[in-house]
């Protein structure tokens, strides 16, 4: 299927690895041209380069760099169609899961939010004007079941989340007058280095239901989440519904969020 996404122009955050490289590579194999933020490249990031690729490395924490990106892109490739807020989990140097309302400090609640709201809230002001310019484009959140399924760990993640599902239908509201659709996807546990680095989340639960990473991954996790596939969400299935919602084929699909999950959602 032609998502009709050749030479368009999106910037993606988070872009180095994961998800964010899962939809860079998409977005590409599509034909679009893609501006890729993160502090660092990284290898899988930098075996992608070519014409259509420019990388900017920034630190999302800091609040002037996402204004900073949208305005390469417009200099690299002289607009914008496509903005993809995917930067978040956890900040750098921090580790989740972590258990308990009273655990995080204020300091913690502050970075959670910088890095998973505040970096979306100000590349999206930054990009709307562009892309009102542009005609109409698309703006596609990546959040978390978690924002709908609160559970007694990572409660500042969680709300975070939460404000980005209702940022995303704010936008789509207000500005789906002038062509931009806001959307988001909603994934699930993603087999990304959040869960298998060392010290990474599957290293955490292991520590506490006494398993191994490789366990937690394939089985403890599964189970203990109730995921109804009965494994993690690969990168790439992430990013196939976010191509698809930045694409002019889903013209009609603003304010809705695409849950990604493996069955982790259980509501109606």
């Amino acid at each position: 299927m032609d998502l009709r996404l050749s030479g368009k122009v999106a910037v993606v955050t988070g872009a180095s690895k994961g998800i964010g490289l899962a939809v860079t590579r998409t977005l590409l194999e599509e034909g679009a041209q893609v501006v890729a933020a993160s502090r660092t490249a990284g290898p899988d990031l930098e075996a992608l380069a070519g014409p259509a690729l420019v990388h900017v490395p920034v630190d999302l924490m800091d609040p002037a760099t996402p204004a900073l990106v949208v305005e390469r892109a417009v200099e690299a490739f002289g607009g914008l169609d496509i903005l993809v807020n995917n930067a978040g989990g956890p900040p750098p140097g921090v580790t989740l899961p972590r258990f308990g309302f009273l655990t995080p400090t204020d300091d913690d609640w502050r970075e959670m939010f910088e890095f998973n709201l505040f970096s979306a809230v100000r590349a999206s002001r930054a990009a709307i004007p562009h892309l009102i310019t542009r005609g109409g484009g698309a703006i596609v959140n990546v959040s978390s079941g978690n924002a709908r399924r609160p559970a007694p760990m990572n409660h500042d993640y969680n709300a975070a989340k939460a404000g980005l599902n209702n940022l995303t239908k704010a936008l789509s509201e207000e500005f789906g007058p002038q062509g931009i659709r806001v959307n988001c996807v909603s994934a699930g546990p993603v087999r990304t280095d959040w869960w298998t680095k060392d010290g990474g989340a599957a290293d955490v639960i292991g520590a506490q239901a006494g398993a191994d990473r490789t366990a937690v991954i394939e089985k403890v996790a599964p189970e203990m989440m109730g995921l109804t596939t009965g494994r993690l969400v690969e990168p790439q299935e992430i990013a196939d519904a976010v191509v698809l919602l930045a694409s002019p084929r889903s013209g009609s699909t603003t304010g809705a969020d695409f849950v990604v999950d493996s069955g982790f959602l259980k509501e109606i």
